[in-house]
């Protein structure tokens, strides 16, 4: 099965860079689109479109007669904008982010006529560009199945990310040494220890996990760009569903909506629970203190200013709890 292309017209990027063009290169499989439920599958780091197939990296899931069964569904793969495929990087990796990559996508599913997926898989960085396409489209999918992967990039994916970037950038043998260190990521130590066992290699005189980690790291440098994988660690440690601040925003408009309940009680609408005008007062402006709080964690999206927002939360249920205590002593 061929590579297919996809010309992206006229893209801006989160952070506000134009492309004229961006080509999306995919791989199709199976059923033909409108004929069978469509399952999209989105690569891992240093994998591609080619899902199943002869050179597919799927193969024990995908094809005829596996849990994704090419009789049944139609597969589609997208190749993430700068892994390589056809020769395809990216001069400025920090143009884009994961959600750029997602938005990417949506629109080629648009493109090819698909408005809805029977299931959206991803392993890796794909699992978070799944995470991302969800986020984007709520409706998108049935199923939504990401692998090995979080909503966001956390501070272990930071730190490795970190470093891989920093040996890219500064080893001798970029994607070898590279390789070497993202392969101790994908296992437990004592994965390491039941598979190897401090056993030799004859051959070489070293350690037989030293000739498996120069292995993949040959075999990845024999394969892979430099600026592909820059491009895929970038794109990794950008995963982040919350960047746009939508749970702050909903965090602000409950903020609000909280403020409101908490005063009703003073029109006597709400039988026995009634609240004077000065006891109002007071819960209002307590109220507009947590609503800085919340505005604050819109602008920062710090943990710091979620501990604020949490602290004043709290702060505002006890203190009203006292206000209305208070005020019926008072009436």
């Amino acid at each position: 099965m061929k590579v297919q292309t996809l010309s992206i017209s006229n893209f801006k990027t989160h952070k506000g860079v134009s492309y004229d063009s961006i080509e999306l290169h995919y791989h199709q499989f199976g059923q033909a689109i409108g004929n069978a439920p469509v399952v999209l599958v989105n690569h891992s780091l240093t994998g591609d479109s080619i899902v199943c197939g002869e050179k597919g990296w799927w193969n024990e899931i995908i094809g005829e007669g596996q849990t994704i069964d090419t009789n049944h569904y139609t597969i589609l793969a997208f190749n993430i904008p700068g892994n390589g495929m056809l020769g395809q990087t990216f001069s400025s990796p920090k143009d884009f982010h994961a959600g750029d990559v997602a938005a990417l996508f949506l629109v080629g599913l648009k493109v090819l006529g698909i408005t809805n997926l029977f299931a959206l898989i991803g392993g890796s960085i794909g699992g978070g560009i799944a995470w991302e396409m969800a986020a984007l489209a709520p409706k998108l999918t049935r199923f939504l199945i990401p692998v090995a992967a979080d909503w966001k990039a956390n501070d272990w994916i930071i730190a490795n990310t970190f470093l891989q970037k920093r040996i890219l950038e500064n080893s001798k043998n970029p994607l070898e040494d590279a390789r070497i260190h993202a392969m101790l990521t994908y296992r437990t130590p004592k994965s390491f220890d039941y598979r190897f066992g401090r056993t030799l290699n004859e051959e070489s005189g070293i350690y037989n996990i030293e000739s498996w980690l120069l292995h993949h790291g040959k075999k990845l440098a024999s394969r892979f760009s430099l600026e592909a994988y820059l491009m895929m660690n970038h794109l990794l440690s950008s995963i982040n569903i919350e960047r746009s601040g939508r749970t702050a925003v909903q965090i602000i408009l409950y903020t609000v909506w909280t403020i409101i309940v908490s005063i009703i009680p003073v029109f006597g609408i709400t039988g026995e629970l009634r609240l004077t005008i000065v006891g109002a007062i007071l819960v209002f402006l307590i109220g507009i203190t947590m609503l800085y709080y919340a505005f604050q964690l819109f602008k920062k999206m710090t943990a710091k200013a979620a501990r604020q927002l949490m602290l004043a939360s709290v702060l505002y249920i006890t203190i009203i709890q006292i206000v209305y205590v208070l005020d019926k002593f008072i009436r």
